[in-house]
């Protein structure tokens, strides 16, 4: 029943008092000095110009990042392939002193270098002389040493392999390249 309803009612019985209505009984309960606080197309017009924003930060970045791809190279000299034996590792920094990486040297002759960075949670992993391949002790993450791919654990990305260059006996790192 709405308000007029109400006091159309009231002045049919023949009673002239009127009620005072409490808040919820109003149709309406606001008054009209209170609705100039934001309309609702300040309020679309804000939230527009917000979602804009965001829109125009995320293709900045998008953009940023296209032309400073996430490659970093420079050469480096890590160890001397005489100084590793089949099967042994060493650990290195590349390609700053701040972040670590691992050298390989496979049973088969090869040599192979990644990120010392899981793609979890970017804890430090190691070589497992036991199992052979990369391990995460943060969540437990095991990744193949072979090819860096995650065989157990949470992590979902490869680990980033570090492309190698061998001039006699030196083994160069070349380039970071992420998976």
């Amino acid at each position: 029943m709405t308000l007029r309803s109400r006091l159309l009612q009231a002045g049919m019985n023949g009673t002239r008092s009127r009620k005072r209505l409490t808040r919820w009984q109003a149709e309406f309960p606001y008054h009209w000095d209170a609705d100039d606080q934001v309309s609702r197309r300040e309020l679309l017009r804000f939230t527009v110009m917000a979602s804009g924003a965001l829109f125009a930060a995320t293709a900045g970045i998008a953009t940023l990042s296209y032309l400073n791809p996430l490659r970093s190279a420079h050469r480096q000299a890590i160890a001397q392939a005489t100084d590793i034996p089949a099967g042994g590792v060493h650990y290195f920094q590349y390609p700053t002193t701040e972040d670590e990486a691992i050298l390989l040297h496979l049973p088969d002759g090869r040599f192979v270098a990644y990120s010392g960075r899981c793609t979890h949670l970017s804890c430090a992993v190691y070589h497992d002389q036991e199992s052979g391949n990369l391990v995460c002790p943060c969540h437990e993450g095991v990744f193949d040493s072979q090819t860096g791919a995650p065989l157990a654990g949470p992590p979902q990305r490869s680990l980033p392999k570090i492309a190698l260059h061998q001039e006699g006996t030196t083994v160069y790192a070349v380039e970071e390249v992420p998976q």
